[in-house]
C-alpha cells in the first residue's frame, strides 16, 4: 500500500494538479477541518472536487474525521503551543478515534492526503500518513513536492 501527501500552500495550480497527475493516485483525500476558506484558492472543497476530476482523473473525498479540533488548531497557531504538544495530542486524537478501524484502507491505498501546509514536517497529514503506516504495516509514504 502506498499513501502520498500534498499541501497546496506556496504551489501554483499547474504545479499542484501536475504533481496530483504523475503521482498515479486514484483519490484525493481531504484531511482539512475547514475546506471552504476563501484563502484556499483553487483548492476550495468545490473546486476541488471538480478540479480533481476534470484534470487528473481523480476522486475527491473529505475526511474531517483525519483533521485536528479546531481548539487544537487554535492552541497551536495563535497561542503557540509548539509542533511537539500538537503532535502529541494530534496522535493522541486519532487512537481516540480509532481511524485505523474507521478509514477503509481501500481507500487510503494509492490515494493523497491533502492539508494546507507546503511541507510535510509540520503538518497533520504527515502524522496521519505515520500512524496508518505504524497500525496498518506494509504502507510506503511519499509526499509530493
Amino acid at each position: 500500500m502506498k499513501i502520498h501527501t500534498i499541501g497546496f500552500t506556496k504551489k501554483s495550480a499547474e504545479r499542484f494538479f501536475g504533481l496530483l497527475r504523475t503521482s498515479g493516485a486514484g483519490t484525493l483525500i481531504d484531511v482539512r477541518l475547514n475546506n471552504v476558506s476563501q484563502l484556499a484558492g483553487f483548492a476550495k472543497r468545490d473546486d476541488l472536487r471538480y478540479f480533481v476530476r476534470e484534470l487528473c482523473g481523480m476522486e475527491y473525498k473529505h475526511r474531517p474525521d483525519l483533521a485536528p479540533t479546531q481548539p487544537m488548531l487554535d492552541d497551536y497557531r495563535k497561542l503557540g503551543t509548539g509542533w511537539a504538544m500538537y503532535e502529541a495530542r494530534f496522535l493522541e486524537l486519532m487512537a481516540e478515534r480509532g481511524i485505523e478501524e474507521a478509514v477503509p484502507r481501500e481507500l487510503v491505498d494509492n490515494a493523497v492526503l491533502l492539508c494546507s501546509e507546503d511541507a510535510p514536517h509540520h503538518c497533520h497529514r504527515r502524522l496521519v500518513a505515520e500512524y496508518l503506516a505504524r497500525r496498518w504495516g506494509g504502507v510506503t509514504i511519499e509526499h509530493l513536492g
